[in-house]
């Protein structure tokens, strides 16, 4: 589901960063599942915005991908959601705020290393389901049986204290929306 919510993202960005500057997005174009690109493609074209895309399958990868972003001059970051993204929480909240570039990303854990904002499923109500299903299937039910869920809810978080490092103002619809703000 985290793929599907990229245009959604892809406004929050627009919304945090309204200037004229193109908006970029960091994807690794060996994922297996659906590429973020025409759902991203089809976002920009509807809010009139250009849309970098910059790719990366290694750390190596990614640190080139800002030196291209900062040439490019984008003015936010969409950092689209990936397990080799996910393992480097550090070293992506880091590399935005060295280049002073606005952020937003899938899981909440980057705003716990200084990330700007997220925008994804609730993973403690998602683990809390698997272990419901799990309980479920050790008391006998058959998992064929059991239904499929999707997850139904998902949160913004923004971190008001990485804005004022980044010299940045966030809108005040966005923080209205916002389910947690760390100030």
């Amino acid at each position: 589901m985290n793929v599907e919510l990229t245009a959604k993202r892809f406004g929050l960005l627009h919304e945090l960063a309204s200037g004229p500057a193109p908006l970029a997005v960091l994807y690794n174009p060996n994922r297996p599942d659906k590429s973020p690109i025409p759902e991203l493609q089809a976002a920009a074209l509807a809010i009139g915005r250009q849309v970098d895309f910059l790719s990366a399958t290694t750390t190596r990868h990614i640190e080139q991908a800002f030196a291209t972003l900062v040439q490019k001059r984008a003015g936010a970051l969409l950092i689209s959601p990936d397990p080799l993204f996910a393992s480097r929480i550090v070293q992506l909240a880091t590399l935005p705020a060295r280049h002073a570039v606005p952020a937003l990303f899938s899981i909440r854990e980057f705003r716990e290393v200084g990330g700007l904002m997220s925008y994804g499923s609730n993973f403690r109500e998602l683990f809390r389901e698997a272990g419901i299903y799990t309980g479920r299937v050790l008391k006998g039910e058959k998992p064929a049986d059991l239904p499929i869920l999707q997850a139904t809810k998902f949160e913004l978080v923004i971190n008001l204290q990485t804005a004022s490092a980044l010299g940045i103002d966030v809108p005040s619809t966005l923080l209205a929306r916002a389910d947690e703000v760390i100030e």
